[in-house]
């Protein structure tokens, strides 16, 4: 699992893609994807923690399905949505030892991750004007689910995403309601960057996101035909940071 970390260049962000989600932060619906970028070091990998909240910010999950990239992508044609999901990481690996030689292990190609955004550092950059990395950008700011086979979601436009805060759900939608599916993503990503195998694209958050605060537990799954996926579970605490950030208005 910590090699999702390792091999990770880049976490790219599709921003704005359900339409309920634009509604609810009063944003306007984009013509084409568009996309952000947080920083591997936002990580935070199943059991190795809290998520920590920086003094004075305004804590928001936006909960998410991942693509872990397992090629080398430029140029991708839109329209081309085998080449978009052959895209995603399928490679088999080979277990060494007799009791285990020659079995197949199931790739990963796809995790569950929870977006965390400094809503009110967001904000005020917005209005000014300024970049808002630094929203998206703080450590344990990505809490992300143990990978999640390929075969396991056969399609990604049709897995229903939930998380809840302290037992209250609070996000429950089908990913079939993005408004630009996953080809037109990557098309977008990499005509401008090239995507390279290890790095994670997320591709969006349904309605309902909204705060947290210190000692609110976050509990996120993703379905498959009414089923839930084990291994994409996601059970993590907020807690209050120590250090020597605190937001305060510019």
């Amino acid at each position: 699992m910590a090699s999702i970390r390792a091999n990770c260049r880049k976490i790219m962000c599709i921003g704005r893609n359900y339409a309920d989600h634009i509604t609810e932060l009063n944003n306007t619906a984009p013509k084409q994807p568009f996309f952000f970028l947080k920083p591997p070091s936002s990580i935070l990998l199943p059991g190795s923690g809290p998520v920590l909240r920086p003094k004075g910010v305004s804590l928001h999950y936006e909960v998410e399905l991942g693509l872990v990239i397992g090629k080398t992508v430029r140029d991708l044609d839109p329209n081309d949505e085998k080449a978009a999901l052959d895209a995603i990481q399928s490679e088999f690996n080979m277990q060494s030892g007799s009791e285990w030689a020659y079995r197949i292990v199931q790739p990963s190609g796809y995790i569950l991750a929870i977006d965390m955004t400094a809503r009110n550092v967001q904000d005020e950059a917005k209005k000014k004007g300024l970049p808002w990395s630094i929203a998206k950008g703080f450590d344990t700011f990505l809490p992300i689910s143990q990978e999640i086979a390929k075969s396991r979601i056969p399609n990604p436009h049709d897995a229903f995403l939930r998380l809840s805060v302290a037992n209250n759900e609070r996000q429950a939608d089908s990913t079939s309601l993005m408004l630009y599916r996953i080809p037109q993503q990557l098309a977008q990503i990499s005509r401008v960057m090239t995507l390279e195998k290890g790095d994670i694209v997320l591709t969006g958050t349904p309605k309902g996101v909204g705060q947290v605060k210190a000692g609110d537990v976050m509990r996120a799954s993703i379905e498959v035909d009414g089923k839930e996926i084990e291994e994409g579970r996601i059970e993590v605490e907020v807690q209050d940071r120590e250090g020597r950030y605190e937001f305060k208005e510019t």
